[in-house]
C-alpha cells in the first residue's frame, strides 16, 4: 500500500465525509472476522458517523447452504441479521479510525427485526447501515438489506464496542 493511502488512513476525515469503497483485504483489516464468518465482501459508500452500505455476494458455495436447506437454498436470517452487524463494525471503525481496527462489536439488541424475502445463491444482497446514536462505546444502528433494490430484511440493533 502506498504511503499516500495509509496518511490518509491515519487522519480520519471530519463526521459526515464520505470515504472511498472498502475491499475485502481493508474489511479484514478493521474487524476481526474471518471465513466462514465474513459475512460482508466490500463496503461501496462509507459516510463517518453516519451510514454504510455493505455487500454480500451469496453463492451456493456457502457452507450453511449444506444444511439450510438441501433442496432450496435460503440464507438464514440471523446470518443477515450478522452481515448487517459487520457492515455496521466497518462504519465504526471508519469513524474512530485506524485505532478502533480489530476490536470487538458485541452485540446487545435486535429490534423489529423483519424478513421480507427469501435470500438465495445468486443474490447480491446490499445491506444499508445508518447509526442512530453512540453513546460512549454503545452504539445503535438502523439497517435494510436490499436485493434488486427490494428490502429483504431490516432491523435495528445495538452494540458494545470493546478492546480484544
Amino acid at each position: 500500500m502506498d504511503d499516500a493511502m495509509r496518511a490518509d488512513e491515519a487522519a480520519p476525515p471530519t463526521a459526515g465525509a464520505a470515504l472511498e469503497a472498502w475491499d475485502i483485504a481493508r474489511i479484514m483489516r478493521a474487524i476481526p472476522h474471518r471465513f466462514p464468518f465474513l459475512l460482508v465482501d466490500r463496503v461501496v459508500e462509507v459516510q463517518r458517523g453516519v451510514s454504510a452500505v455493505g455487500v454480500k455476494n451469496v453463492s451456493i458455495n456457502e457452507h450453511y447452504f449444506q444444511g439450510h436447506f438441501p433442496a432450496m437454498a435460503v440464507m438464514p436470517g440471523v446470518l443477515i441479521i450478522e452481515s448487517m452487524a459487520q457492515t455496521a463494525a466497518v462504519l465504526v471503525v471508519a469513524t474512530l479510525g485506524p485505532e478502533a481496527e480489530g476490536k470487538l462489536v458485541y452485540f446487545m439488541t435486535v429490534d423489529n427485526a423483519k424478513f421480507r424475502k427469501p435470500v438465495v445463491p445468486g443474490d447480491q444482497m446490499r445491506v444499508h447501515v445508518r447509526k442512530e446514536r453512540q453513546r460512549g462505546n454503545i452504539w445503535k444502528f438502523s439497517a435494510e438489506a436490499k436485493v434488486d433494490g427490494k428490502v429483504v430484511a431490516e432491523a435495528t440493533y445495538s452494540a458494545m464496542i470493546l478492546d480484544r
